[in-house]
């Protein structure tokens, strides 16, 4: 993984994934490294290009010789963005990593495509409680803290049930530079965006944890109220809850990214029905490919203009937006269904806008492999048959 010299500091990044898929860069949290997001990243990097970075102090990224503050943060986050020739990202951090993304998405909203803001606030702590914590590291330590960071980040029962990955995020803090927290957690104590945050105007999804002691879910709330449009989700969890929860935060971010966003001014002429019919559109060409897309249009005619419409609008613009499943899901969903359907026209299409989706090969077998087994042998050989022309397309394009 490289390091590139940004604003005078050496930052540690890695970005992975394919070169042409829309860009999601994570932020860390105070006492962590990008290794955090491990769980969270390994099935999205399939969908994202992903970039990660050490935040300052934290990591294989030194501590700054200076005193640091907010801006100094996210200036650390548009120069690692110019030096790697990314122009936009969606951004997704999490505590400390979920304050820099607002600042970010209140200063500099053109450099902002989607914001998550995870386990966080717009004020995190106290002055008191931050001075206390860097007295403590300043003269004993990262270790003398450790136990009770982790006691925040975790619920008991979690730690129970997961020794490993306990014992892994305590030797994440452990191994954290004492100055690289101190410097951090004084940007924290001096950071209070509450009056601020109404500015952003990126789509923005918070996840709050029901049993996280440090950014709670009254402090959720109140972003969500203060940013507009902003949806917020709770999740069983403290403070990590990428890590309590990764599975449910992979699924709620495929759902929120994966959504067109809406632009932030409309014209009065443009009606609610037109809004969804071109959210349908894009959603359209982003699953079957604008070739197809270009193809029915151009077949429009006055005997089937309304039920080309009624496609756009009710299937793509009502029902594939929804975001209480991924594409990728609907996909599966999808392709089980007109098996047992027996619509191999409608069935073949769908497996082609499934790569588009992220599905493998191996998936679309055991989808017909499961077929085999609730619509029958006769059902699933027609599939087996019809993918295979498929896949053999594919192989010749």
């Amino acid at each position: 993984m490289p390091n590139l010299q940004i604003n005078g500091n050496l930052i540690h990044y890695q970005l992975e994934g394919p070169e042409q898929a829309p860009v999601l860069l994570f932020s860390n949290s105070l006492g962590s490294d990008m290794r955090m997001w491990d769980d969270v990243v390994e099935p999205l990097r399939f969908h994202f290009r992903i970039l990660r970075y050490d935040t300052t102090g934290h990591g294989q990224t030194p501590a700054s010789a200076n005193p640091i503050s907010i801006a100094d943060l996210g200036q650390d986050v548009l120069g690692l963005l110019d030096a790697v020739g990314i122009a936009k990202v969606s951004f997704c951090g999490l505590s400390m990593g979920g304050l820099i993304g607002q600042w970010l998405a209140v200063h500099y909203p053109d450099r902002i495509n989607k914001l998550i803001l995870c386990n966080t606030a717009a004020k995190i702590g106290t002055a008191a409680g931050w001075n206390e914590r860097i007295n403590t590291v300043s003269q004993q330590g990262i270790s003398a803290i450790a136990d009770a960071v982790l006691n925040r980040w975790l619920t008991d029962a979690f730690q129970q049930a997961n020794p490993e990955v306990t014992a892994r995020l305590l030797t994440m803090i452990k191994a954290n530079r004492a100055e690289g927290h101190v410097a951090c957690s004084a940007v924290l104590r001096d950071t209070d965006l509450r009056a601020d945050i109404h500015h952003i105007t990126a789509p923005t999804l918070i996840i709050a944890g029901t049993y996280d002691p440090v950014t709670t879910v009254s402090d959720g709330q109140f972003m969500q109220q203060e940013i507009p449009n902003a949806q917020l989700c709770e999740l069983s969890a403290a403070h990590m809850s990428v890590v309590e929860k990764a599975d449910a935060v992979v699924q709620l971010l495929m759902a929120f990214l994966q959504q067109p966003a809406e632009p932030t001014e409309l014209p009065e002429s443009r009606t609610s029905s037109q809004r969804v019919y071109d959210q349908g559109m894009a959603v359209r060409r982003a699953v079957l490919g604008d070739a197809h897309v270009d193809r029915a249009n151009a077949g429009i005619t006055d005997f089937n203009a309304d039920f080309q419409e009624f496609i756009t609008r009710y299937a793509w613009g009502e029902i594939w937006t929804r975001p209480g499943l991924t594409r990728h899901s609907r996909s599966l969903i999808t392709l089980g269904m007109l098996i047992a359907l027996n619509r191999e026209t409608e069935f073949k299409m769908h497996v082609r806008a499934a790569f588009n989706n992220g599905v493998t090969i191996d998936e679309l077998k055991e989808v017909i492999m499961h077929s085999a087994l609730y619509c029958g042998l006769p059902a699933a050989n027609a599939a087996f048959h019809a993918a295979q022309d498929i896949l053999q397309e594919r192989q010749s394009s």
